[in-house]
């Protein structure tokens, strides 16, 4: 057994599940669709699934500054961002790192990998800023992963934003993209 597989993944018993994410969605009568597939870590891993599912597909950076405030920036997945410079636009008190995975898991309820605005409905101690980028946020369709990497969930991006506002959080629509 190599060192990589004696480490157990970091858990939140607390944490919503797909369903969980789903029900919600439904309470809000958001519409979504979900296609499940084989799990990917990254954009480059997803780039196959491009003509099955349409819309905005995402990046995600877990960040936060020297004062332990919590950023989510979701972005298209192609952007850059400049982690030097996007403290000044997103109200960050210093200039940003990236949060460890146990503070992505506590918050969002996500390890790293999955990581997506809808582990909004984790951070019930509005730990996490949520911003969107403002080129993502001019496709109708937004497509994130449902709180794991083995499928992707599509919504519309007002609802998305509505999503977001019922879990309690303000989202901030801001250019934070080179």
């Amino acid at each position: 057994m190599s060192a990589e597989t004696d480490i157990a993944p970091p858990q939140n018993a607390d944490a919503k599940t797909a369903e969980d994410l789903f029900r919600f969605l439904d309470e809000l009568n958001i519409q979504h669709k979900t296609k499940t597939h084989p799990p990917v870590f990254t954009v480059a891993e997803s780039v196959s699934l491009r003509d099955e599912i349409p819309g905005g597909h995402t990046k995600n950076l877990f960040v936060k500054d020297k004062k332990d405030q919590f950023f989510l920036l979701t972005v298209e997945e192609n952007a850059v961002v400049d982690l030097k410079t996007v403290h000044t636009i997103i109200g960050a008190a210093s200039k940003v790192s990236f949060g460890k995975p146990e503070k992505l898991m506590d918050y969002l309820g996500v390890a790293p990998g999955s990581v997506t605005a809808f582990g909004a409905i984790n951070d019930t101690g509005n730990k996490v800023t949520f911003v969107l980028d403002a080129d993502l946020m001019k496709h109708d369709i937004i497509n994130g992963h449902p709180l794991s990497n083995d499928a992707t969930t599509s919504i519309g991006s007002q609802d998305l934003l509505r999503f977001i506002e019922a879990t309690g959080h303000q989202p901030l629509v801001l250019k934070v993209t080179a």
